[in-house]
């Protein structure tokens, strides 16, 4: 049945402009206060379980609540929305993401890695972009990782790119107002160079320990 709905949203997205509705819905949570800040932790939620596009929400979370309050909202609500996917994957779509996820090769050739190596597996996968965010998600569920671990793993795992796309959506929201002055667009530009390079060079290094732990456990089972 998750699969249905989930299978009928791809569909219904063909049709209807998706980050229009998000960029609306972020308006309207503006003006809701503290209850706004439940109510978009839920709509990540929800974007997770839909595969709907995240970022978007990320980046309006930086233009609405600012680096700080945007990027505890958007840390809370991906890593709930993982953990959500996850267990949906795990125990009410099990055949269902068995069978999308097995078109993605770069994801199959770790699901071995994971299975000796568990968290690890994830931290690195989280902090590099080479394997979709949702694909992750439900993927993650068919592994033998446990919920804890991966919950905790995918947490720390995401804040890089977090920061990086809500401090862009800080920008965006700064660029619209106009108040702000040529010396501090200088140093936010500055800010943002150095937050894109931290976010490269920590991919880089997942990435590549990413490999060697795979090269790894294929050689175990040459071996077995």
């Amino acid at each position: 049945a998750v699969g249905c709905v989930i299978t009928g949203l791809f569909i219904l997205s063909r049709f209807i402009d998706i980050p229009a509705l998000l960029n609306e819905a972020l308006l309207w949570i503006e003006g809701q206060g503290i209850a706004g800040m439940a109510i978009f932790v839920l709509l990540y939620i929800v974007a997770c379980i839909f595969v709907l596009p995240g970022s978007i929400l990320t980046l309006g979370a930086g233009a609405t609540y600012g680096l700080g309050l945007g990027f505890a909202l958007v840390s809370v609500g991906s890593t709930l929305g993982a953990s959500a996917t996850f267990v949906i994957g795990r125990y009410l779509a099990r055949d269902w993401v068995a069978q999308k996820i097995s078109a993605n090769k770069t994801f199959s050739s770790i699901d071995e890695a994971v299975a000796q190596q568990g968290w690890k597996i994830v931290l690195l996968t989280r902090l590099t972009p080479l394997i979709p965010f949702n694909v992750q998600n439900y993927g993650y569920g068919l592994t033998k990782v446990s919920l804890v671990p991966y919950i905790i793993a995918s947490w720390i795992g995401m804040m890089p790119g977090t920061v990086l796309f809500t401090y862009v959506g800080t920008l965006g929201s700064d660029a619209a107002g106009g108040e702000t002055s040529a010396a501090s667009w200088a140093m936010r530009g500055v800010a943002l160079v150095a937050t894109i390079l931290v976010t490269v060079v920590i991919s880089r290094i997942a990435k590549n320990a990413l490999a060697g732990a795979v090269e790894v456990e294929d050689a175990h089972d040459v071996q077995d």
